[in-house]
């Protein structure tokens, strides 16, 4: 007899999706590149409040990794990074947008 696969498995269209954007920073962080275009590293650490650096560092290099994020280097001193979407990543706004809207409507007035 088979065993029945976990439903968020990646295998899934919807596990998939759970996987890359699955995290406490991943949405927010798409939030403000959408909302700003380009971000520099300590724009997007100020934006976001309690984040610790390492935990930026590695969600950066995750979205980057899973095709959400272009992160743009300038060969200057002091260094220069900037994030920001890719085409893949823009394509999750409108699902935040449409989750913006489903808490207007259902958060408590």
């Amino acid at each position: 007899m088979k065993k029945n696969k976990v439903a968020d498995s990646q295998e899934t269209s919807f596990g998939y999706t759970l996987s890359i954007i699955n995290g406490k920073w991943k949405l927010l962080i798409i939030y403000y590149l959408s909302k700003n275009n380009k971000v520099r590293y300590n724009e997007l650490q100020r934006k976001i409040g309690k984040i610790t650096y390492k935990t930026l560092s590695s969600t950066l290099k995750e979205m980057e990794s899973d095709g959400l994020i272009h992160r743009k280097e300038y060969p200057q001193i002091p260094p220069k990074v900037e994030y920001s979407l890719t085409e893949k990543g823009q394509t999750l706004w409108p699902i935040i947008q449409e989750m913006c809207q489903w808490g207007e409507h259902n958060k408590e007035k």
